[in-house]
């Protein structure tokens, strides 16, 4: 992730990879009065300056208000702040896991997770999915085959609302099952919840720690998705003496977030526009999910599914199995585009045919022209396994620029392939044709492919005369030409 998102800096580059909230949307204006507010406040000296590590009252009283707007009260003592939301889930590591320790995530799960779940040497064990959310059923199966291997997860780590990368939303029965399962057990559970408030279609949902009432779940929070990620702070709710260890890992990682940023953050709390900033945020990023769910059913085969999220700022892609995503990005880079590759999801090999796009921090023509561009090489790939193998449909990729006619003439044809009802969309959201509800289109082939698939001629002509099959040879920094670690500091040259 790291290196995709430096590649991504390139101006030339469309980026749909990263989880990036539009900034633009903030009012410079605004900006400048509460910077100069604070200095009139005689506030400079104090904004300046070491602050306690968890965090200013000020700033707990603007959790404190997200919080409730998402039906979820809070005590100051239960919350700290933390430098960014990355911070919770490194810190409740920190405080949990030795080398070993049992993980239990969705399948996929947040890319940016896996690689403090593996500095910490966890083993983390993936549930599958569907359009409700993680399949609680199969978590309870798993939960009890650890158990009789005698294996107890330290803590489940689930995003409920919009989740990244997948975009569903895990349903309220399944909420309350899952908060059951975990007094039940006496398990931790870390809600990892930055979109809660990004809302587009549908009723809201209680949090899990709402369900809870703070006995076993570990919130965590971010102020990036709704205000901005630059001044990195996100926070924690959770069982005092979790917090207490929190707090002391914190102690050693940076003893406190950012007094300037929590300094900006009351202020902008106190003009008493922050709800109806967040409710334009939601409209903004609705247009754009519209534009890219209308853009996927033009320009992608219809061998492609994806989901139909109610909010948050990602949609799931699933290719046909053949496809590996990771070659798929280095082909997509020469077009001047990027996403994210599925397997980045995952930590057993998984989601090679798939891939994450994102939204809401490119303009609705870049989402246009930037879907153009993967479809015409997702084209490309299927008609050429189609040539190699026989297989049908195999029809002659388009390689000329879409014009605004024709994108209005191929509107009109039929809809499927993970429309949903809204907008003209049939029911399918993201279904594969056997009726499976999974954010894959597959998740079985998925498993497969990731652990016992055989070399395929037709899929290895396709990658270049690369097979990955059950190795992960094919890395991001391969396939972005950059140096691995015993590479030293320069970069790699691009082979010409």
């Amino acid at each position: 992730m790291r290196d995709l998102m430096a590649i991504t800096e390139r101006p030339e580059i469309i980026s749909l990879a990263g989880g990036l909230p539009d900034t633009s949307t903030f009012s410079a204006e605004l900006y400048r009065d509460l910077q100069a507010g604070i200095a009139a406040d005689g506030q400079v000296a104090r904004a300046l300056q070491y602050g306690p590590t968890e965090g200013t009252a000020a700033a707990k009283e603007c959790v404190a208000q997200v919080m409730l707007a998402e039906g979820a009260r809070v005590d100051s003592d239960d919350l700290l702040i933390t430098t960014g939301g990355q911070q919770v889930i490194d810190l409740l590591c920190k405080t949990l896991i030795d080398p070993g320790d049992v993980i239990v995530a969705e399948a996929p799960t947040y890319p940016g997770a896996v690689p403090t779940f593996n500095a910490y040497e966890a083993d983390v064990v993936q549930i599958e999915m569907d359009r409700d959310g993680m399949r609680v059923d199969i978590l309870e199966e798993t939960l009890a085959r650890l158990e009789a291997e005698g294996r107890r997860p330290k803590f489940i780590y689930t995003i409920p609302n919009f989740q990244n990368p997948a975009g569903v939303t895990l349903s309220l029965p399944r909420r309350r099952r899952l908060v059951q399962i975990a007094r039940e057990r006496e398990l931790l559970v870390l809600e990892d919840n930055p979109y809660g408030l990004l809302r587009y279609e549908g009723d809201p949902l209680p949090t899990l720690f709402a369900l809870d009432g703070g006995e076993f779940v570990v919130y965590l929070g971010t102020f990036s998705k709704i205000l901005s990620p630059g001044i990195r702070l996100g926070w924690s709710a959770a069982p005092r003496p979790v917090l207490e260890k929190m707090n002391l890992g914190k102690q050693g990682a940076d003893l406190c977030s950012s007094s300037l940023t929590q300094y900006f953050v009351a202020a902008y709390f106190a003009t008493g526009g922050w709800k109806a900033y967040v409710r334009s945020l939601a409209e903004v990023y609705r247009r754009r999910r519209d534009v890219m769910l209308d853009s996927l059913a033009e320009h992608l085969p219809r061998e492609a599914r994806w989901t139909h999220p109610e909010g948050g700022i990602f949609i799931w892609v699933s290719l046909p199995e053949y496809i590996d995503t990771t070659d798929l990005l280095a082909r997509a880079l020469e077009e001047n585009v990027a996403f994210v590759p599925g397997r980045a999801a995952y930590l057993d090999g998984r989601g090679a045919s798939s891939m994450r796009v994102n939204f809401s921090g490119v303009t609705e023509d870049d989402i246009r022209e930037g879907v153009r561009r993967i479809g015409k090489i997702v084209k490309e790939q299927v008609f050429l396994y189609g040539t190699l193998t026989g297989a049908e449909p195999v029809a002659e990729p388009d390689r000329s620029p879409s014009t605004d006619a024709d994108s209005a003439s191929r509107r009109g044809r039929s809809p499927e392939r993970g429309r949903s009802p809204q907008r003209g969309r049939s029911p399918q959201r993201g279904r594969s044709p056997d009726g499976d509800r999974s954010p894959d289109a597959a998740p079985d082939a998925d498993r497969q492919a990731g652990r016992d698939r055989s070399p395929d001629p037709a899929r290895s002509a396709i990658a270049g005369g690369r097979d990955h099959g059950d190795d992960l040879d094919g890395t991001l920094a391969d396939v972005l030409h950059l140096p691995r670690r015993e590479d030293g500091p320069q970069r790699a040259e691009r082979p010409r």
